[in-house]
């Protein structure tokens, strides 16, 4: 029997945006519509249907068997999260069933086996966790990773649908009790598990719902961004459904290989919410630049969001150029500011509106200042990414915690009621962000622009040298657009001691390189020191690595920490990869 997607709309069920006090709550109401998940291929072949209908019912299933086990309400239960059915039905089990689901990343080629296994190891411990779940596919993964600790259970979808079931009874969180725990996107050796409590995801989801998108009937949601992150997670699989707003998926490695696929969803089924950051506009871009056959209708996509990392205007710019033709629009752009700290969303440019862009002068910059400038080579621009969400607040301070007038670039606080509790069995750290009125520190650097937020960088990221303000971001789009053969993800800019000058720092430049001919590897790293002196008055010594020898974080940005780290001890040491200028 042919599958059909789940429609946008229900007959009868009147739309309710996220008013709702916990997620089992807002499950039992969606199921009573004909929304769901709906799964994709990278060809854009619909695999799975998955109604909330659905959903509850089998979730409810697995928590009858979950129940049974005897564990400890708010024992926690980790998920590796791939995009597919069985996740979603194991993340709603743990709700009815009273455990505490922690995603986590699958697999991905950087890094290898072994760091893989590492880190999950690490989740685990670090949240305690009683149970384990994984796709059939990487259960070998999780068994590995568990060798030794004292789980009550670990296993596929199979070995716990063999559970003893029925006669069970449910105990669903209530709403001062957690949801989920989000281990945030670079969690490494050290795990940052984030406590989202019932409460504060209702507030998130309401927040966007009803302000942030300003959800509407016959709105459908498209997305490839992983479960395992705050915005595949919250944005494109909590959400919605508590909104009771149908999502069409396709795996985040599908993504990478066939881009525009997600764009075919959207005008296939007619979708009107899917968010990206920069570089998946980047990669759609380029797929089509390669000469692959495309057609679409994109007019339906009325809220293109952008979060995720640094909001750029060049790429929203390609990106609305390209696809105009196809009949997207540019005021479709919603640039956005989150983390998972705050469960996903803090602020949202206006809706159907231009976004604005702010063209500042790059010598007050090194000032921390924001002072308007002509565009041309004496400015850099930024895009406003919107103001504080309703029953929220930002503000952005001094180095000694004083608020700054607009236009004066600091540190950025967020304060409102989608703030965590704190980060899991960690009360230290806890302390050290999040202070006991309320305030978050982001750890990013900003300024507002007429009640709305500009995000300019992080704070641990910021080059100093010899006393100007140098952001990395500034160096690796400098360096990608001024050599062609370069990408978009390409450069990691990092600072280190200067061994021949105490207390100074000097200026590193890690380029993937794709050629091993030592005259083209030459002529790529003159070529990238030379457009930075050019272009940012700034020496640095360029090293050359491997295809893929940037880490990356679970959520797809460059972690330029991981990147110090591999440098500094060595990861990257050859004699042929070094150019200093």
């Amino acid at each position: 029997m042919q599958q059909t997607p789940t429609p946008a709309t229900s007959a009868g069920l009147a739309l309710r945006r996220a008013d709702f006090t916990t997620l089992t709550e807002g499950l039992d109401y969606a199921a009573r519509g004909a929304a769901g998940f709906n799964f994709y291929s990278a060809r854009g072949e619909l695999k799975h249907v998955l109604s909330y209908r659905d959903l509850r019912e089998q979730a409810r299933d697995l928590a009858q068997k979950l129940a049974r086990l005897g564990l400890e309400r708010g024992e926690r239960m980790v998920l590796v999260a791939d995009t597919d059915p069985a996740f979603c039905i194991a993340f709603m089990a743990t709700q009815y069933a009273g455990l505490l689901p922690v995603p986590v990343a699958v697999p991905t080629s950087l890094g290898g086996k072994a760091a893989y296994i590492e880190q999950l190891r690490h989740q685990i411990e670090g949240c305690g966790a009683a149970l384990a779940w994984a796709p059939d596919e990487l259960l070998p993964f999780l068994r590995e990773a568990v060798e030794g600790l004292p789980l009550a259970m670990i296993g596929g979808s199979g070995d716990y649908a063999a559970l003893p079931g029925g006669g069970a009874e449910l105990r669903p969180f209530a709403e001062n009790e957690q949801s989920y725990l989000q281990y945030s996107s670079g969690s490494t050796r050290f795990p940052k598990g984030i406590d989202i409590p019932q409460r504060v995801l209702m507030a998130n989801a309401y927040a966007i719902g009803n302000h942030g998108l300003a959800v509407r009937g016959g709105d459908r949601c498209a997305s490839w961004l992983p479960f395992y992150h705050d915005m595949g997670l919250v944005g494109f699989m909590l959400t919605p459904l508590l909104n009771q707003l149908s999502v069409d998926y396709m795996a985040t490695r599908d993504f990478a290989r066939r881009s525009l696929t997600w764009l075919q969803l959207i005008s296939q089924n007619r979708g009107t919410c899917a968010y990206s950051p920069s570089f998946g506009y980047d990669l759609c871009v380029r797929r089509l630049r390669d000469g692959t056959g495309f057609s679409a209708d994109l007019s339906c996509w009325r809220a293109a969001g952008i979060g995720g990392d640094m909001v750029q205007h060049a790429t929203l710019r390609r990106f609305s150029d390209t696809f105009a033709p196809f009949g997207f629009r540019e005021v479709a752009f919603v640039p956005s500011y989150g983390m998972a700290e705050t469960t996903l969303a803090m602020t949202f440019a206006p809706l159907e509106t231009t976004y604005t862009v702010d063209y500042v002068s790059r010598a007050a910059l090194e000032r921390d200042r924001a002072e308007p400038e002509t565009p041309g080579a004496a400015a850099r621009c930024f895009v406003a990414c919107g103001p504080a969400l309703p029953g929220h607040e930002i503000e952005v301070r001094d180095a000694s915690g004083n608020p700054l007038p607009e236009r004066r670039i600091g540190r950025v606080f967020f304060r409102g009621p989608s703030v965590m509790s704190g980060y899991y069995g960690q009360p230290e750290l806890t302390r050290e962000t999040l202070s006991p009125d309320g305030w978050l520190d982001t750890g990013d650097l900003g300024y507002l622009l007429d009640g709305e937020i500009v995000i300019t960088g992080r704070a641990k990221d910021l080059i100093i040298l010899n006393g100007r303000n140098i952001w990395p971001q500034d160096l690796e789009w400098a360096a990608e657009d001024g050599v062609g053969e370069l990408r978009r993800g390409d450069v990691a800019a990092i600072s280190v001691e200067n061994a021949a000058e105490e207390d100074a720092e000097r200026i590193v430049i890690l380029v993937q390189c794709r050629t091993t001919d030592p005259e083209a590897r030459a002529k790529l790293a003159r070529e990238v020191a030379a457009v930075l002196q050019q272009a940012m008055a700034v020496e640095a010594t360029v090293v050359l690595v491997p295809p893929h020898g940037l880490p990356q974080t679970s959520s797809g940005k460059l972690s330029r920490a991981r990147a110090k780290a591999n440098f500094l001890h060595g990861v990257y040491d050859r004699a042929d990869t070094e150019a200093a200028v």
